[in-house]
């Protein structure tokens, strides 16, 4: 039996028109004013928006950090991103050094694999950069469908790569058809500011901010912009939080090179004066990169209008308070990184971006969907309302007024980065290839997300 939504207004990234949209099978199969067949089911979505669902290409859930693990697992974190408005993630499946990738692919299906109530991708987030490493880098495309690879210029001792190995993975690149993401803040530096601050007793929160100032993220950016250049290679620069490190962006774009970026809500609506709260309630804002001056907001809405920023993740990596951030009591480089944010994500963007005049409504449809999906290798099945495409659609509505609050979310933490925020509009219903996932809250009982092996995109 087919599905019928009708009277709602279809937003894609290029147009906005009223039309009604028949699915059947996982697919949208008709759009346009047609006649019913007796067997369809007719939902009328008067007064709503029909946005493609939400794509996140950002999250961390199940993810072990040092002597804890993130609170929300693949359940918890996607219920909370279904209930936002998100139908697809793009989680980081990471490789323990002297562990293949293989192995790191293996691990996270485990973890996915009939605990999602949404589709999901992996990217391969690589610190051990072995001979063996390179030769499963050159197929994993065409094999599993992972489609990118992240590598980390932080983390120093942990995660962090050096020039060397982030120029010979953009090289790889080319031939074997991923997209090399880069975390970008100097680790080194950072190490050294970190053990500055420590020799000095300096062990509050804030620290973990002013060891982190924006010139290590701007320096980095530079950087691998540079190898990119050199390889001519493209790149997608995760989590970009700061004016210096777009400028950054901007200038390669006007150079013609292909050069993305992302950003993160906190970082267009939050800012360091988080850290200045008292006690230890400022460790809930310890992420990396930290929360920036005001003055830098602007300019990462100004991005997002002018394509200088192509996509907004959440960057979802969840510690509770009480018993995880609390952990770095005595020392802030001992707080573990992270915020929740992957339920919010998409009300925000329409809140705070379209509401405010930042963003149009095919702006916001690009930025949350349709340049990951593109990007990432999974455009037109997902990230647009087109015949032939996934029916996962966001059935908006305008009209609801609500105040975000730890106490009434999903995810699976016991704080909010947005506590407090209003939120205008919120998801009437949301579909999963056809399957109504969510209608006021999760409609499913059981987890309905399949692993997508992504397309090569060049």
């Amino acid at each position: 039996m087919a599905k019928i939504l009708t009277g709602g207004t279809i937003v894609t990234a290029l147009e906005t028109y009223q039309a009604d949209i028949r699915f059947e099978n996982g697919k949208i199969n008709a759009i346009g004013f047609f006649p019913a067949q007796a067997s369809d089911e007719i939902i009328a979505v008067d007064g709503c928006y029909l946005f493609p669902g939400g794509i996140d290409p950002h999250t961390h859930l199940d993810l072990a950090v040092g002597a804890t693990r993130t609170a929300d697992d693949f359940f918890t974190g996607t219920k909370a991103a279904a209930v936002g408005g998100t139908t697809t993630i793009l989680d980081f499946a990471t490789q323990d050094k002297g562990k293949t990738l293989q192995e790191a692919l293996q691990v996270w299906h485990q973890k996915a694999n009939g605990k999602s109530f949404i589709d999901y991708g992996f990217h391969l987030a690589v610190c051990d950069l072995t001979t063996s490493v390179k030769v499963e880098l050159s197929s994993i495309a065409e094999s599993e469908g992972v489609t990118s690879v992240k590598l980390y210029l932080a983390y120093k001792n942990t995660m962090q790569v050096d020039d060397a190995a982030l120029l010979e993975v953009l090289e790889i690149s080319k031939k074997a058809g991923f997209l090399v993401c880069v975390h970008c803040e100097n680790g080194d530096l950072i190490d050294s500011f970190v053990k500055q601050a420590q020799a000095k007793g300096q062990t509050e929160p804030k620290y973990h901010a002013k060891t982190r100032p924006a010139f290590v993220e701007r320096e980095a950016t530079a950087r691998a912009i540079a190898l990119a250049e050199f390889a001519r290679a493209p790149l997608y620069v995760v989590h970009v939080s700061s004016q210096a490190a777009l400028k950054e962006i901007a200038a390669a774009k006007s150079q013609g090179l292909a050069i993305y970026g992302e950003t993160c809500p906190q970082y267009l609506l939050l800012d360091e004066s988080a850290y200045e709260q008292p006690g230890f309630a400022s460790a809930k804002y310890v992420m990396s990169p930290p929360l920036r001056a005001k003055d830098n907001q602007e300019f990462l809405w100004q991005g997002l209008s002018q394509s200088l920023l192509a996509t907004v993740g959440s960057d979802h990596c969840s510690f509770n308070f009480a018993g995880q951030k609390e952990l770095g009591r005595q020392d802030f480089s001992q707080i573990p990184n992270g915020g929740p944010g992957i339920e919010n994500r998409f009300g925000l963007l329409y809140t705070y971006g379209v509401m405010a005049g930042h963003l149009t409504l095919n702006q916001f449809v690009a930025v949350t969907s349709t340049n990951a999906a593109k990007l990432f290798g999974l455009f037109p099945q997902k990230g647009t309302i087109a015949v032939g495409s996934d029916a996962d659609i966001v059935v908006w509505d305008p009209a609801v007024r609500s105040i975000i609050s730890a106490a009434k979310q999903q995810q699976n933490v016991d704080y909010n980065l947005y506590e407090g925020f209003r939120q205008i509009g919120a998801p009437r219903y949301v579909f999963l290839r056809g399957e109504k996932i969510v209608a006021g809250g999760i409609a499913v009982e059981e987890p309905q997300g399949k692993y997508i092996k992504r397309q090569r995109t060049r």
